[in-house]
């Protein structure tokens, strides 16, 4: 399990650096332009929160506010990549074909990016340049 969760990918220095940048890019836009005013601002957007799987409005925005404020400053770091970008995907899975389902492209254009960036770290890991490779021990050749 901990190499799995620590494995950084197999990476030269310049996809590593690359890598490294839409990380920290992806992660820090994702937590502070989503998740931080959900975070903030919880107990006021509860009551009126989507709920699009039925497990209830808290725990609809709970939920969001773990995988897009945590999970995304988690990526950013590198620290347990490919695992905390699963639920990233999945919250902007729901925000693309279950929220804006039947909106125009460009008002799910944002969550459609968020969705393949964070995809692609579930495959790639974070590279060498990540808490990934320190902790695992994975210099990401």
């Amino acid at each position: 399990m901990r190499a799995w969760l620590f494995n950084s990918g197999s990476h030269t220095a310049a996809s590593s650096f690359g890598l490294l940048i839409l990380r920290v890019a992806a992660g820090v836009s994702m937590a502070a332009a989503h998740g931080w005013g959900k975070l903030t601002s919880f107990a006021d957007l509860a009551p009126k929160f989507p709920d699009p799987l039925g497990i209830g409005k808290t725990f609809s925005l709970g939920g969001a506010v773990g995988a897009e404020f945590f999970c995304a400053i988690l990526v950013a770091l590198g620290l347990g990549t490919r695992w905390a970008s699963v639920p990233l995907v999945f919250t902007m899975g729901v925000a693309t074909f279950m929220i804006h389902a039947g909106d125009p492209y460009g008002k799910k254009e944002m969550a459609i990016l968020y969705l393949v960036i964070f995809a692609l770290f579930v495959f790639t890991g974070a590279g060498r340049y990540s808490l990934d490779a320190k902790l695992g021990g994975r210099k990401g050749r």
